[in-house]
């Protein structure tokens, strides 16, 4: 199971792929916890969800790659730098053919993937008839080369080692912009509601949301994240043990869930789950569970930066033993809630109200377009209801001519039929004229 690991940090070190939480490695008492040779003897943990759109794919390529002997072998003894230069993907020509064929298999599934979703794009967007470029589209997926879309490469491995590092890198980041745009809507939803209310009613909501506001501020003292006092909190509550006897290395392994020596962020959040009861509790109404996620994430960052000392997104159990002797971890200061930090400045919350109100001055303006589009479309089809009922009476009036034309009146025939004809009633000629009449046979 090291070298799975080994691969995991190596290859995605920014990626916090693999499961190894941000908790300060400790030594184990084996009088009390199971020793790390009894959790290697447990099934490798697969790589975690990365939340990336390719995560699936990311972990089926390493899932093969691991697989390989040889592959597993140069991992061993290709430190961070090489793989950041690519030279561990160089290996890739050096797997057994069965890991390539897979590997091919697996790109030609993710293309196929991609184009599909690129097509439904185009037809939501309208574009049914358009023909699609997918590949200029796929110029937009960087982590493989969509021009060969058959086989994977050493530039596919590449790739994809550098776009997932990148992107991870960036997800924190985009994890703070979206909850700080939650907060301000929030706010903006909030001011907006007050808008409908007459004055006693406005009074009302505002002593209520104050009253919230207090309540949820009144809780206990919050331990400062990796701390001494937060980690024996844990060690007590968590773990049923005296907190007279911490013990760091202990505490390390004990929460090392998967026994690879090393706390990635998952097991490291997960460290803060007592101190989060304290502040939110999901059956309150003052209590918001969004916000309770992005205070585990600055809990989570904190302690990342203070004891990640080389930057790869996971916590050793040296560097965790060595911040357990900075002043910091045996005495922190108070730890700063996100009630006592506001997610946004004034100025950003009133350039958030201009962009909103700028976006339903649009959205309304595009409602008044198409009410138009739609009045003169109805016009446009009265119009041609309109005449289509002319040509119709036209056809109509067209057939009975016709009709009249090949049939005489009824009453002209009755007429023709009491008055013969007037031949039928000539007066005889005079017996001395009958003879010039000539006759015909």
């Amino acid at each position: 199971m090291r070298w799975s690991r080994r691969f995991s940090r190596c290859c995605l070190f920014l990626i916090s792929l693999m499961i190894c939480s941000a908790a300060v490695p400790i030594s184990v008492d084996k009088t009390k916890v199971r020793l790390p040779e009894e959790k290697a003897q447990e099934p490798p943990q697969s790589v975690q969800d990365t939340g990336l759109h390719y995560d699936r794919y990311l972990r089926e390529v390493i899932d093969f790659l691991e697989k390989d002997q040889h592959f597993r072998e140069k991992l061993h003894n290709t430190d961070m730098e090489d793989i950041k230069q690519g030279k561990l993907a160089k290996e890739l020509d050096f797997v057994s053919h069965h890991v390539r064929t897979k590997l091919d298999e697996l790109k030609r599934q993710e293309v196929g993937r991609l184009r599909t979703l690129i097509k439904a794009k185009q037809d939501i967007e309208g574009g049914k008839d358009i023909s699609v470029d997918h590949q200029a589209l796929l110029k937009q997926f960087e982590y493989l080369n969509h021009m060969n879309p058959h086989t994977f490469e050493v530039e596919d491995l590449d790739r994809l080692i550098k776009s997932a590092t990148r992107d991870l890198e960036n997800y924190d980041k985009e994890r703070h912009e979206e909850f700080k745009k939650y907060e301000m809507m929030k706010e903006h939803e909030r001011r907006e509601h007050l808008k409908t209310l007459d004055d006693e009613g406005r009074k009302k909501e505002e002593e209520h949301y104050e009253e919230m506001k207090k309540k949820h501020a009144d809780h206990p003292k919050i331990n400062h994240p990796g701390s001494q006092d937060q980690l024996k909190e844990v060690w007590q509550e968590a773990d049923g043990l005296d907190p007279e006897d911490f013990d760091p290395k202990t505490f390390f392994n004990l929460h090392d869930t998967n026994g690879d020596g090393y706390f990635d962020e998952q097991e490291l959040e997960s460290l803060f789950t007592k101190e989060l009861e304290k502040i939110y509790d999901p059956a309150n109404e003052e209590d918001d569970m969004v916000e309770m996620e992005e205070e585990r994430l600055r809990m989570r960052e904190h302690v990342m930066n203070e004891v990640d000392t080389n930057k790869d997104r996971l916590v050793s159990l040296d560097e965790f033993l060595v911040a357990t002797k900075k002043k910091e971890f045996l005495e922190p200061e108070s730890w700063e809630t996100l009630e006592q930090n506001q997610a946004y400045t004034d100025e950003e919350m009133r350039e958030f109200e201009e962009h909103l109100a700028r976006e339903e001055k649009d959205l309304n303006q595009k409602t008044i377009d198409l009410q138009k589009q739609k009045e003169e479309l109805e016009r446009q089809q009265e119009q041609l209801n309109a005449q289509k009922l002319e040509l119709q009476q036209a056809v109509e009036h067209m057939e009975r001519l016709k009709s009249q034309r090949a049939e005489p009146p009824v009453d002209v025939q009755e007429a023709e039929n009491a008055n013969p004809t007037p031949a039928l009633n000539r007066e005889p000629l005079p017996p001395g004229q009958q003879h010039d009449t000539p006759l015909h046979s």
